[in-house]
């Protein structure tokens, strides 16, 4: 934890610029393609921006510091997808077709959700951070492993595979539990990481399934909601 707030939040931005960047170059560069690079992005932003919530000193004002984060990067989001900034490398890599509109779905609600959680639970509560990484971890994990080995669909969902399913929970579980056990050691929370594991299971569970169904785009907002209302009974 630092002293200084301004710092934190400087931090903070840096790294969340630095990782979308370099995505964006690896997209616009041909490394990898607009969707993988759309995943890793979703991926990796919620737990780099989340643990950097450790660095905020206790004040009132660090949840709405840090909530600027994902707001800014959100509005740039909007503005890129309105065709109001031109940013050919953020377009390459958060839509999946090239059309700069796409990032006015996923990618926008992504963010929403982010700055609303922020709002909401910062690390007053383990709610929050469960239902941004079951979002980051399972969702965007899912996507990548289920183009790429789903070969056994789903019967009530014919866009969705088993292979996939399993990647959602598996990759939302482990990333929920990694960040609570490094809130655990860094003694934000005084709890059993032990103790977590039947809930945290039961939502990662709940997650999947919902994910599963065929909600195209609007899973970055039912998977979190779900989660929210599962912390409620789990995680108390």
């Amino acid at each position: 934890m630092l002293n200084n707030v301004w710092l934190a939040l400087f931090i903070t931005f840096a790294l969340a610029l630095l990782w979308l960047r370099f995505n964006d170059f690896l997209a616009h560069k041909g490394w990898i393609s607009g969707p993988v690079s759309r995943k890793i992005i979703h991926m990796g932003t919620g737990p780099i921006f989340v643990l950097c919530w450790l660095l905020f000193p206790e004040v009132p004002s660090a949840r709405y510091l840090a909530a600027l984060v994902p707001l800014s990067i959100t509005l740039q989001f909007l503005l890129v997808g309105l065709g109001v900034i031109k940013d050919q490398a953020s377009v390459e890599a958060m839509s999946r077709s090239g059309n700069p509109r796409e990032i006015l779905r996923g990618p926008l609600y992504y963010g929403i959700v982010f700055v609303v959680l922020t709002l909401l639970y910062w690390r007053d509560s383990m709610i929050g951070i469960v239902a941004l990484m079951l979002l980051c971890g399972g969702d965007g994990l899912a996507d990548i492993v289920g183009k790429k080995m789903g070969r056994r669909q789903i019967p009530w969902s014919r866009e969705k595979s088993v292979q996939g399913s399993i990647a959602m929970f598996l990759g939302g579980w482990l990333m929920a539990l990694g960040v609570l056990y490094a809130y655990i050691q860094s003694g934000m929370f005084d709890t059993s990481f032990v103790s977590l594991l039947p809930g945290v299971t039961l939502i990662a569970l709940a997650g999947t399934l919902i994910e599963s169904l065929h909600f195209k785009d609007i899973d970055n907002i039912t998977v979190p909601v779900l989660a929210v209302a599962l912390g409620y009974i789990l995680l108390q």
